[in-house]
Protein backbone atom coordinates (compact mmCIF):
# COMPACT_ATOMS: atom_id res chain seq x y z
CA UNK A 1 0.00 0.00 0.00
CA UNK A 2 1.49 3.49 -0.87
CA UNK A 3 1.52 5.72 2.30
CA UNK A 4 3.04 8.40 0.67
CA UNK A 5 1.40 11.29 -0.08
CA UNK A 6 0.71 13.78 -2.86
CA UNK A 7 0.92 17.56 -2.32
CA UNK A 8 -0.42 20.08 -3.87
CA UNK A 9 1.26 23.63 -3.20
CA UNK A 10 0.57 26.98 -4.80
CA UNK A 11 3.69 29.55 -4.67
CA UNK A 12 6.36 27.16 -4.20
CA UNK A 13 9.15 29.00 -5.78
CA UNK A 14 10.20 30.44 -2.00
CA UNK A 15 9.64 31.10 1.11
CA UNK A 16 6.96 28.53 2.87
CA UNK A 17 5.80 26.79 -0.27
CA UNK A 18 9.60 26.09 -1.39
CA UNK A 19 10.55 24.85 2.11
CA UNK A 20 6.99 22.80 2.68
CA UNK A 21 7.68 21.12 -0.85
CA UNK A 22 10.97 20.80 0.23
CA UNK A 23 10.27 18.57 3.10
CA UNK A 24 8.19 16.73 1.61
CA UNK A 25 9.94 15.33 -1.00
CA UNK A 26 12.86 14.16 1.71
CA UNK A 27 10.02 12.40 2.89
CA UNK A 28 9.61 10.83 0.02
CA UNK A 29 5.92 12.40 -0.82
CA UNK A 30 5.03 13.66 -4.32
CA UNK A 31 4.86 17.14 -4.44
CA UNK A 32 3.18 19.51 -7.72
CA UNK A 33 4.36 22.69 -6.96
CA UNK A 34 2.98 25.64 -8.84
CA UNK A 35 5.26 28.64 -9.65
CA UNK A 36 4.41 31.82 -11.74
CA UNK A 37 7.40 31.59 -13.93
CA UNK A 38 10.44 29.74 -14.03
CA UNK A 39 9.43 25.85 -13.43
CA UNK A 40 12.44 24.77 -15.04
CA UNK A 41 14.59 26.45 -12.19
CA UNK A 42 12.31 24.84 -9.54
CA UNK A 43 12.95 21.43 -11.54
CA UNK A 44 16.19 21.80 -11.51
CA UNK A 45 16.59 22.78 -7.81
CA UNK A 46 15.09 19.76 -6.49
CA UNK A 47 15.78 17.20 -9.71
CA UNK A 48 13.38 14.61 -8.10
CA UNK A 49 11.00 12.40 -10.37
CA UNK A 50 8.69 13.12 -7.32
CA UNK A 51 7.95 16.65 -8.16
CA UNK A 52 5.97 17.95 -10.73
CA UNK A 53 6.13 21.63 -11.38
CA UNK A 54 3.28 23.67 -13.35
CA UNK A 55 3.36 27.41 -13.79
CA UNK A 56 0.13 28.79 -12.90
CA UNK A 57 -0.99 32.10 -11.19
CA UNK A 58 -3.81 31.28 -9.02
CA UNK A 59 -5.72 34.75 -10.26
CA UNK A 60 -6.84 33.08 -13.88
CA UNK A 61 -9.37 30.47 -13.43
CA UNK A 62 -8.95 28.66 -16.76
CA UNK A 63 -5.12 28.05 -15.75
CA UNK A 64 -5.78 27.34 -12.03
CA UNK A 65 -8.26 24.32 -13.84
CA UNK A 66 -5.42 23.31 -16.23
CA UNK A 67 -3.34 23.20 -13.72
CA UNK A 68 -5.80 20.72 -11.56
CA UNK A 69 -6.16 18.43 -14.48
CA UNK A 70 -2.21 18.64 -15.57
CA UNK A 71 -1.44 17.25 -11.33
CA UNK A 72 -4.45 14.72 -11.75
CA UNK A 73 -2.88 12.90 -15.16
CA UNK A 74 0.52 13.12 -13.50
CA UNK A 75 0.32 11.89 -10.23
CA UNK A 76 -3.11 10.54 -10.62
CA UNK A 77 -4.17 11.95 -6.81
CA UNK A 78 -3.85 14.85 -4.88
CA UNK A 79 -3.84 14.27 -0.73
CA UNK A 80 -3.29 17.25 0.12
CA UNK A 81 -4.05 20.97 -0.66
CA UNK A 82 -1.66 23.95 0.46
CA UNK A 83 -3.33 27.14 -0.49
CA UNK A 84 0.79 29.26 0.02
CA UNK A 85 0.48 32.01 -2.59
CA UNK A 86 0.05 35.28 -1.57
CA UNK A 87 1.85 38.62 -0.42
CA UNK A 88 1.33 41.54 1.68
CA UNK A 89 0.14 45.28 1.69
CA UNK A 90 2.11 47.49 4.32
CA UNK A 91 -0.50 50.54 4.70
CA UNK A 92 -2.27 52.38 6.99
CA UNK A 93 -6.00 51.36 6.21
CA UNK A 94 -6.63 54.75 4.42
CA UNK A 95 -3.41 55.00 2.59
CA UNK A 96 -4.07 52.23 0.22
CA UNK A 97 -5.65 52.62 -2.99
CA UNK A 98 -8.04 50.40 -4.74
CA UNK A 99 -6.04 48.91 -7.11
CA UNK A 100 -3.78 48.00 -4.76
CA UNK A 101 -5.99 46.49 -2.43
CA UNK A 102 -7.91 44.54 -4.91
CA UNK A 103 -4.79 43.21 -6.15
CA UNK A 104 -4.12 41.66 -3.12
CA UNK A 105 -7.39 40.20 -2.19
CA UNK A 106 -7.57 38.86 -6.45
CA UNK A 107 -4.53 36.75 -5.22
CA UNK A 108 -4.49 36.12 -0.84
CA UNK A 109 -8.69 35.73 -1.52
CA UNK A 110 -9.97 35.11 -4.61
CA UNK A 111 -7.15 33.51 -5.82
CA UNK A 112 -7.14 30.80 -3.28
CA UNK A 113 -11.28 30.13 -3.57
CA UNK A 114 -10.15 29.74 -7.25
CA UNK A 115 -8.25 26.87 -6.58
CA UNK A 116 -9.94 25.58 -3.98
CA UNK A 117 -12.86 25.03 -6.50
CA UNK A 118 -10.38 23.61 -8.57
CA UNK A 119 -9.57 20.58 -6.35
CA UNK A 120 -12.58 20.11 -4.26
CA UNK A 121 -13.94 18.17 -6.44
CA UNK A 122 -11.49 15.33 -6.48
CA UNK A 123 -11.08 15.58 -2.68
CA UNK A 124 -14.93 14.48 -2.60
CA UNK A 125 -14.76 12.03 -5.22
CA UNK A 126 -12.11 9.95 -3.61
CA UNK A 127 -13.65 10.85 0.76
CA UNK A 128 -10.33 12.11 1.75
CA UNK A 129 -7.91 14.82 1.46
CA UNK A 130 -6.44 18.07 3.69
CA UNK A 131 -6.79 21.55 2.76
CA UNK A 132 -3.98 23.68 4.37
CA UNK A 133 -4.83 27.16 4.20
CA UNK A 134 -1.73 29.76 4.47
CA UNK A 135 -3.06 32.31 7.25
CA UNK A 136 -0.54 34.60 9.39
CA UNK A 137 -1.06 36.05 13.14
CA UNK A 138 -2.42 39.19 10.89
CA UNK A 139 -5.60 36.53 10.24
CA UNK A 140 -5.79 36.59 14.32
CA UNK A 141 -5.10 40.25 15.18
CA UNK A 142 -4.77 43.71 13.40
CA UNK A 143 -1.65 45.50 13.76
CA UNK A 144 -0.93 49.25 12.46
CA UNK A 145 0.37 48.85 9.15
CA UNK A 146 -1.57 45.34 8.21
CA UNK A 147 -5.19 46.14 8.41
CA UNK A 148 -5.55 45.83 4.44
CA UNK A 149 -3.57 42.74 4.66
CA UNK A 150 -4.89 41.44 7.79
CA UNK A 151 -7.87 41.69 6.36
CA UNK A 152 -7.47 39.49 3.67
CA UNK A 153 -5.81 36.84 5.87
CA UNK A 154 -9.21 37.47 8.28
CA UNK A 155 -11.27 36.20 5.40
CA UNK A 156 -9.03 33.32 5.29
CA UNK A 157 -9.86 31.83 8.77
CA UNK A 158 -13.64 32.35 8.48
CA UNK A 159 -13.56 30.38 4.70
CA UNK A 160 -10.99 28.11 6.45
CA UNK A 161 -13.23 27.77 9.84
CA UNK A 162 -16.86 27.05 7.64
CA UNK A 163 -14.87 24.92 5.40
CA UNK A 164 -13.71 22.65 8.08
CA UNK A 165 -17.46 22.06 9.00
CA UNK A 166 -18.73 21.71 5.47
CA UNK A 167 -15.73 19.01 4.69
CA UNK A 168 -16.07 16.98 8.10
CA UNK A 169 -18.70 14.78 6.67
CA UNK A 170 -17.00 13.67 3.82
CA UNK A 171 -13.89 12.86 5.36
CA UNK A 172 -11.53 15.82 4.24
CA UNK A 173 -10.00 18.23 6.59
CA UNK A 174 -9.29 22.16 6.40
CA UNK A 175 -6.83 23.86 8.56
CA UNK A 176 -5.51 27.26 8.94
CA UNK A 177 -2.06 28.01 9.59
CA UNK A 178 -1.00 31.07 11.40
CA UNK A 179 2.46 31.89 11.43
CA UNK A 180 4.09 34.68 13.20
CA UNK A 181 7.22 36.72 11.47
CA UNK A 182 9.43 34.02 9.88
CA UNK A 183 12.99 34.59 8.40
CA UNK A 184 12.05 34.37 4.91
CA UNK A 185 12.44 36.99 1.81
CA UNK A 186 8.52 38.15 2.71
CA UNK A 187 9.48 41.50 4.13
CA UNK A 188 12.51 42.36 1.54
CA UNK A 189 9.87 43.12 -1.15
CA UNK A 190 9.69 39.81 -2.95
CA UNK A 191 6.00 39.19 -1.03
CA UNK A 192 5.35 42.77 0.19
CA UNK A 193 4.28 45.90 -1.44
CA UNK A 194 3.76 48.82 0.28
CA UNK A 195 0.73 51.33 -0.48
CA UNK A 196 2.36 54.28 -2.75
CA UNK A 197 0.81 57.30 -0.91
CA UNK A 198 1.96 58.23 2.32
CA UNK A 199 -0.01 59.85 4.91
CA UNK A 200 1.98 61.79 7.71
CA UNK A 201 -0.15 61.58 10.18
CA UNK A 202 0.18 57.98 10.78
CA UNK A 203 4.07 58.68 11.13
CA UNK A 204 3.48 56.99 14.75
CA UNK A 205 1.44 53.87 13.56
CA UNK A 206 2.10 53.06 10.47
CA UNK A 207 5.17 54.76 9.22
CA UNK A 208 6.42 53.06 12.47
CA UNK A 209 5.64 49.49 11.66
CA UNK A 210 7.17 50.25 7.74
CA UNK A 211 10.48 51.17 9.92
CA UNK A 212 10.05 47.80 11.61
CA UNK A 213 9.63 45.49 8.68
CA UNK A 214 12.81 47.01 7.44
CA UNK A 215 14.84 46.49 10.63
CA UNK A 216 13.73 42.88 11.15
CA UNK A 217 13.55 41.74 7.25
CA UNK A 218 16.09 38.60 8.22
CA UNK A 219 16.18 38.67 11.39
CA UNK A 220 12.53 37.06 12.39
CA UNK A 221 12.69 34.58 14.91
CA UNK A 222 10.32 31.88 12.78
CA UNK A 223 12.35 29.23 11.15
CA UNK A 224 10.95 28.21 7.82
CA UNK A 225 12.30 25.05 7.69
CA UNK A 226 10.65 23.97 11.50
CA UNK A 227 7.51 25.42 10.25
CA UNK A 228 7.49 22.74 7.23
CA UNK A 229 7.75 20.04 9.30
CA UNK A 230 5.42 21.27 11.01
CA UNK A 231 3.02 20.83 8.21
CA UNK A 232 4.20 17.76 7.45
CA UNK A 233 2.87 16.41 10.82
CA UNK A 234 -0.60 18.03 10.77
CA UNK A 235 -0.87 15.92 7.18
CA UNK A 236 -0.25 12.99 8.55
CA UNK A 237 -2.40 13.57 12.13
CA UNK A 238 -5.53 11.53 12.02
CA UNK A 239 -7.23 14.53 13.38
CA UNK A 240 -5.45 17.70 12.39
CA UNK A 241 -6.50 20.84 14.04
CA UNK A 242 -8.96 23.90 12.33
CA UNK A 243 -6.00 26.06 13.55
CA UNK A 244 -2.43 26.07 13.84
CA UNK A 245 -0.55 29.24 15.19
CA UNK A 246 3.06 28.82 14.73
CA UNK A 247 5.53 30.68 16.23
CA UNK A 248 6.05 32.14 20.07
CA UNK A 249 4.91 35.88 19.00
CA UNK A 250 2.00 34.83 17.20
CA UNK A 251 0.66 32.95 20.38
CA UNK A 252 1.78 36.18 22.58
CA UNK A 253 -0.27 38.19 20.07
CA UNK A 254 -3.14 35.98 19.74
CA UNK A 255 -3.26 35.44 23.92
CA UNK A 256 -3.11 39.82 24.03
CA UNK A 257 -6.04 40.25 22.05
CA UNK A 258 -8.61 37.71 23.31
CA UNK A 259 -7.12 38.88 27.13
CA UNK A 260 -8.28 42.64 25.69
CA UNK A 261 -11.50 41.37 24.39
CA UNK A 262 -12.85 39.87 27.10
CA UNK A 263 -11.75 43.06 28.90
CA UNK A 264 -14.08 44.95 26.42
CA UNK A 265 -16.89 41.92 27.42
CA UNK A 266 -16.50 42.43 30.58
CA UNK A 267 -16.90 46.38 30.70
CA UNK A 268 -19.84 46.49 28.88
CA UNK A 269 -21.34 43.24 29.74
CA UNK A 270 -25.08 44.95 30.25
CA UNK A 271 -25.13 46.73 26.89
CA UNK A 272 -23.80 43.57 25.21
CA UNK A 273 -26.71 41.90 26.78
CA UNK A 274 -29.45 43.78 26.50
CA UNK A 275 -30.19 43.96 22.82
CA UNK A 276 -32.47 41.05 22.73
CA UNK A 277 -36.16 41.44 22.45
CA UNK A 278 -38.27 41.48 25.59
CA UNK A 279 -40.21 38.25 25.10
CA UNK A 280 -36.68 36.30 25.05
CA UNK A 281 -36.29 36.81 28.78
CA UNK A 282 -39.58 36.07 29.70
CA UNK A 283 -40.30 32.69 30.78
CA UNK A 284 -41.84 30.55 27.79
CA UNK A 285 -45.20 29.38 29.36
CA UNK A 286 -46.18 26.69 26.86
CA UNK A 287 -42.50 24.53 27.47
Amino acid sequence: MDTNKTWFITGAARGFGFEIAKAALAKGDRVIATVRKGKEQLAAQFNSNNLFVVEMDVTDEVGVNTAVKEALAHFGKIDVLVNNAGFGLLSAVEEGSDSEIRNMYETNVFGLLKVLRAVLPHFRAQHSGHVINISSVGGLTGSAGWGLYSSTKFAVEGITEALAKELAPLGIYATAVEPGYFRTNFLDGSSLATAKQVIDDYAETSGNMRTYAGEVSYKQPGDPAKLAKAILKIADAEQPPVHLPLGNDTLKAYRTKTASFELDIQDWLDVVTSTDHDDVHQPAANH
